[in-house]
């Protein structure tokens, strides 16, 4: 396995990730096998895991806790999320100081440790000032509660508002940024990835194979069935619809990348993971395997360098900066920017 720096940290973390969002009723409810699956992983010589409470209501937090009892958790960077609704109540939500500190906790005691080595905002709050957000981290962070923070799925812009801000109020800096990013989305290399390397961030690259999209199984000529996942399935169904026109594009896109796959010798889901890892400003991909299988299948990309022949063939697919359907540019469709208001001035 190989190991890199996680930015300006000084850690140094697997290049797999391991993504816990399948572990829990969302994916793969059977805790026992759930576990067995993180043992596979870091036994493969994963390092890095990421979870949150969004998943599963935070079962997804107390599967990995299990898992790393019993001597394991001082051996791997642990990561989590907070800032999705996590129940009925407004306030168990976002990046305030209130819900920040209260996440903490609750995360600290699902996961079975007394620290988190890299705490994440699942989104950052347009209603809660950045500096606030920032207050309250590194606050934890003096409390050693948790070692270092960053964000999810944030502009370049927003990363650089938070850096500025940190600079002239004293506090601690982000650190990481967790954007999605693979080859049928690509936009954050435009702006994001450059941002996150000139200002030394780690790179957690989540969804590498686009929700599926480039697992394999998407292609022409085969049924479309959707995802394993029965909860995903349902959450996500018009995803997966191939007569809508943006996803009979990611279908077009997905087989020509397949067949290229095919002609270098190596399978798409090997192709997709060595893709994102490529790139200069990401440190790790996040796999989140649902059963053992796609494990292995995940693993099997580990030392995989594709060749400049066949980065320009798929650059010749979906050109550089580009993502085939905009709505999963998931940092611009959670902003107001584009909105009917925001555009023409109207209140």
């Amino acid at each position: 396995m190989d190991y890199r720096p996680l930015g300006r940290t000084g850690v140094q973390v697997s290049s797999l990730c391991l993504g816990a969002m399948m572990f829990g009723p969302f994916g793969n409810p059977d805790h026992d096998d759930s576990v067995a699956i993180i043992h596979r992983a870091l036994d493969a010589g994963i390092n890095f895991i990421d979870t949150a409470d969004f998943y599963s209501a935070g079962e997804s937090e107390q599967i990995v806790g299990k898992a790393l009892a019993g001597g394991r958790r001082d051996r791997v960077v642990l990561a989590t999320k907070a800032g999705l609704p996590f129940g009925e109540d407004p306030n168990q939500r976002g990046a305030s100081r209130r819900w920040i500190t209260e996440a903490v906790e609750g995360s600290l005691r699902r996961l079975q440790t007394d620290h988190i080595d890299v705490f994440q905002v699942h989104r950052l709050d347009p209603d809660t000032d950045v500096d606030e957000t920032l207050g309250v981290l590194s606050d934890l962070v003096h409390a050693g509660k948790i070692r270092m923070f960053g964000a999810s799925t944030v502009s370049g812009s927003e990363i650089v508002e938070a850096q500025w801000t940190a600079e002239r109020r004293g506090r601690e800096r982000m650190r990481t940024e967790q954007p999605i990013y693979n080859m049928l989305t690509r936009a954050v290399e435009y702006d994001v990835l450059p941002t996150t390397a000139r200002h030394g961030l780690g790179v957690m690259a989540y969804s590498p194979l686009a929700g599926g999209w480039l697992s394999g199984k998407y292609r022409h000529g085969q049924a479309i069935d959707g995802p394993g996942s029965a909860a995903r399935t349902q959450r996500f169904a018009a995803a997966y619809d191939v007569t809508a026109p943006e996803n009979a594009a990611k279908l077009d896109a997905a087989d020509a990348l397949g067949a290229l796959a095919d002609e270098a010798g190596i399978t798409l889901v090997q192709m997709a993971i060595a893709f994102v890892v490529r790139h200069p400003a990401v440190t790790s991909a996040i796999v989140g395997p649902r059963t053992r299988e796609h494990l292995d299948g995940y693993l099997a990309a580990d030392g995989v360098v594709l060749t400049d022949d066949v980065l320009d063939r798929i650059d010749a697919i979906v050109p550089p900066g580009h993502t085939v359907n905009v709505a999963d540019n998931m940092w611009n469709t959670s902003t107001t920017a584009l909105t009917a208001a925001a555009r023409r001035r109207q209140g």
